[in-house]
């Protein structure tokens, strides 16, 4: 059943400390039969007769190669999300995760592409934490250890999975969160978008939404400063989105602030 949803979101991306420029990217858009329309990174709007997504990106990669491979992420999703749009106008009302997928495999593939054209940019990846509301449902995907959380009626959940072995043993409970935080291995990836990487496997996932959900996607330079506890808190007790943002992301500049921290943290109304 369609509902007639508000939803309101705050944006922020420093660079990190050691670093001379913030290889995060991040977009929000809006996507009917038009296309895709970029918005500010503050803002309320109605997803009744459209569609919003949220999305994070954190590039790795010599010279400027990080940076390149996360926008072109981003402006590639901009691209592939309105083609559901026109399909179901055409009478073929495609279903939201298989183009996802097929969305993702194109991008893989094209940063791929890009990577191998220059030897600045070779071997450039990215991660991706990105979140599509529609209408009726929200659906998310994540590649590499950009994270989603969820926070209703008091109770917050990572909806994503890190793709690193260190946070899978930390999910099965077979290291504490402290271990996990100083696991020589917490950073390698095993599945990220571009690098040379022959497939792709995302984690997909789909989330009915409700009035009063709290919504965060982050990259990994804020997890470096909070911990659950803090983000369970933050997301619970923070009157808007632009508090709760500001909130988290000076307790993890205070923490750490060493790599680039982007946030974006999301409410339904």
């Amino acid at each position: 059943m369609t509902q007639n949803h508000i939803i309101r979101w705050a944006v922020f991306s420093v660079s990190g400390t050691r670093k001379p420029r913030n290889d995060d990217s991040w977009i929000v858009f809006s996507s009917n039969l038009d296309g895709a329309k970029v918005l500010e990174n503050t803002g309320e709007s109605s997803v009744t007769n459209q569609d919003m997504v949220f999305a994070i990106s954190d590039g790795m990669g010599g010279g400027n190669a990080g940076d390149l491979a996360s926008s072109l992420i981003l402006e590639r999703m901009a691209v592939a999300i309105p083609e559901t749009f026109k399909a179901a106008a055409s009478g073929f009302f495609p279903d939201s995760i298989s183009h996802l997928e097929s969305a993702l495999k194109e991008i893989h593939q094209h940063i791929n592409d890009a990577g191998s054209k220059a030897e600045d940019v070779k071997g450039m990846a990215a991660t991706l934490a990105m979140v599509w509301f529609t209408p009726e449902n929200m659906y998310l995907a994540n590649v590499g250890d950009s994270r989603i959380y969820l926070c209703r009626n008091g109770k917050t959940e990572q909806l994503s999975r890190d793709h690193t072995y260190a946070w899978s043993a930390w999910k099965r409970g077979e290291i504490q969160e402290v271990q996990y935080r100083c696991h020589p291995r917490r950073a390698a990836l095993y599945e990220i978008v571009g690098g040379g990487h022959l497939s792709i496997s995302p984690y997909f996932a789909a989330v009915p939404y409700e009035k009063g959900d709290r919504f965060l996607v982050c990259s990994d330079g804020l997890i470096d400063g909070v911990w659950e506890r803090h983000i369970a808190e933050a997301l619970h007790e923070c009157a808007t989105p632009q508090e709760t943002s500001e909130v988290l992301l000076k307790r993890a500049i205070d923490n750490s602030g060493i790599d680039d921290t982007t946030l974006v943290v999301i409410d339904v109304g």
